[in-house]
């Protein structure tokens, strides 16, 4: 519940759990006094209680937790923690009743795909590299959770990494590799940390290591840190990483399930992908089933971020709608402005406007109006968010991303980029809707990996769903949102400004001056359009205009 962060947890003798939101320091007294000591939860304050009725209880009592059902439960750094949660019993079923086979049978049957936003079914990776010929084989587990907003692998990293570990071990058996990798970005210090106490301790139990549980079944894990290269999240591209080498992406085939690290078949799944493995295998495909479509099984942990009134962590069943999302969990739009869109799948996903947002969550779904799961980022954008600036926005950072390996994606993503950055500086021509059109779809074809495939998803969809927003900055001088600098003026009311001063002090261009008592005025070649005086007048005398750009016409 990060809306409601800081949170306190109180935990009576009875196992019962009692969160408090926002606390802050003058509140703990009486938390100690009335909750501690008495046995009296102060209602006032609590956002969630099992037995107790709170308006937030909605957040979590609509999710249906299974990656998540531990975190914030049980101790993060002591193995004797997860164990009591039933933590690595699915190792232990798998070594003494099943066979690897079995295992990828079990995957197969649960219909898990890979959470790392492609999608593609684990069962088939596994076994197209048990099938690989050679003796050396290796599993990586991809923890370089690079979108801007996103941390569901990092919350799970943290607060139950022994689920991953046991995902990895799980895979290993089942594949027949006896080494595994953790590719996590350096960015996560806890996670890195907590991740070697568990393997410590894993170790120092008999679940890593030589013969494991006495099954002569041995597997190893070894922490690699990233530098924090948005494309390293590319599986190719991760390869080259802990090789020592320059992170980018390679020609495939060969797959690495064939020739991955070290030449040798290799097996990378997220972080997610890893953590559900143990759930399937010890409570069965069928479990796990009960949950989600046709076509996508599960849960999908997504982080909920932008105008929502209630941004955090979630798990929710796939099929689940949008809307469902947004209004049932994340409690509408913080700014109580109506919904105009949703970012899924982080900068290389696509823009979801509001009337499509019936659409199930699920990766046919979802693919099927222009956008992609992703790594289970939702932005969620409302009236006053301007769609060719936010198309800008992402671009700007796949842009500076790409590795440049490939013409088409250092090259085009630039030239979209320059082209963007004229339509919202004012400076738009005839013709740049249709010359984005076209880049788009030659990157989209002609890159070599997933970021420059995917790099120009933003802004093919805001120009599918919202072209009327890109010819207004072309066509008619105006950004619609008024976040354009280049379209927009600051004015002075001159029936409501008091002549109070405040707006002039807070002026940092100095652009706003007059007589005290008198209604101000804003020097138009001096302002710079940040907003304060806006935001500083009491009075609401600071109007926001759009449409003075070339030819334009004023719309208030």
């Amino acid at each position: 519940m990060c809306y409601k962060e800081p949170l306190v947890e109180v935990r009576g003798a009875d196992g019962k759990r009692y969160i408090y939101g926002k606390v802050q320091p003058e509140q703990v007294p009486r938390i100690v006094q009335e909750h501690l000591l008495e046995n009296r939860p102060v209602l006032d304050w609590l956002v969630y209680a099992e037995d107790t009725d709170t308006p937030d209880k909605a957040f979590l009592d609509q999710q249906q937790r299974i990656l998540l059902k531990n975190c914030g439960v049980i101790n993060p750094e002591d193995i004797d923690s997860y164990l009591a949660v039933g933590g690595y019993q699915a190792i232990a079923k798998a070594l003494k009743s099943m066979t690897p086979e079995q295992v990828i049978q079990e995957i197969e049957r649960s219909g898990l795909r890979g959470r790392g936003g492609g999608g593609f079914p684990t069962a088939i990776k596994w076994s197209l590299a048990r099938k690989s010929p050679g003796k050396e084989k290796y599993v990586i587990c991809n923890a370089d959770e690079g979108d801007p907003g996103a941390f569901m692998d990092r919350s799970i990293l943290e607060s139950n990494p022994h689920s991953v570990l046991e995902g990895m071990l799980l895979a290993g058996y089942a594949m027949g590799a006896g080494t595994g990798y953790i590719y996590i970005r350096a960015e996560y210090p806890l996670g890195i940390k907590r991740l070697k106490i568990a393997i410590a301790q894993a170790e120092a139990r008999g679940f890593l290591g030589e013969n494991i549980l006495d099954s002569g079944f041995a597997f190893r894990i070894i922490i690699r840190e990233g530098a924090g290269a948005f494309v390293c999240g590319e599986e190719t591209a991760l390869i080259m990483s802990i090789e020592g080498k320059r992170g980018m992406p390679r020609i495939r085939p060969p797959f690495p399930v064939e020739s991955g690290l070290l030449g040798k078949p290799t097996s990378i799944n997220n972080v997610e992908t890893f953590a559900n493995v143990p759930w399937i295998v010890l409570n069965g495909a069928a479990s796990f089933n009960c949950y989600g479509t046709q076509t996508s099984k599960g849960t999908k942990v997504f982080a909920l971020a932008g105008k929502i009134a209630r941004g955090g962590l979630i798990e929710v069943p796939m099929g689940i709608t949008l809307n469902e999302i947004i209004y049932n969990i994340g409690g509408g739009l913080a700014s109580g402005l109506k919904l105009k869109a949703v970012q899924t799948g982080g900068p290389s996903g696509g823009c979801i406007p509001a009337h499509l947002c019936d659409t199930p969550v699920d990766y046919e779904s979802l693919r099927n109006i222009g956008a992609i799961m992703g790594s289970g980022g939702l932005l969620i954008m409302d009236e006053s968010t301007c769609m060719v600036d936010m198309a800008k926005f992402f671009l700007h950072f796949t842009q500076e991303e790409s590795c440049g390996k490939c013409t088409f994606c250092r090259v085009g993503t630039r030239r979209m980029l320059e082209i963007l950055e004229r339509i919202t500086g004012g400076e738009g021509k005839p013709g740049d809707i249709e010359l984005l059109e076209e880049l788009g779809q030659q990157i989209k074809a002609g890159s070599l990996c997933g970021l420059g495939q995917t790099s120009p998803n933003p802004v093919l969809t805001t120009i599918r769903y919202f072209r009327d927003e890109y010819e207004a900055h072309i066509h008619h001088n105006m950004c619609p949102a008024k976040k354009c600098k280049a379209f927009i003026r600051y004015q002075v009311a001159a029936d409501k400004c008091k002549g109070c001063l405040r707006c002039s002090k807070e002026c940092p261009a100095g652009a706003i001056y007059g007589e005290k008592k008198k209604p101000f005025t804003i020097d138009q070649e001096k302002c710079v359009r940040c907003g304060l005086c806006m935001n500083v007048c009491k009075f609401g005398a600071i109007l926001v205009t759009t449409g003075h750009g070339k030819g334009g016409v004023e719309n208030a």
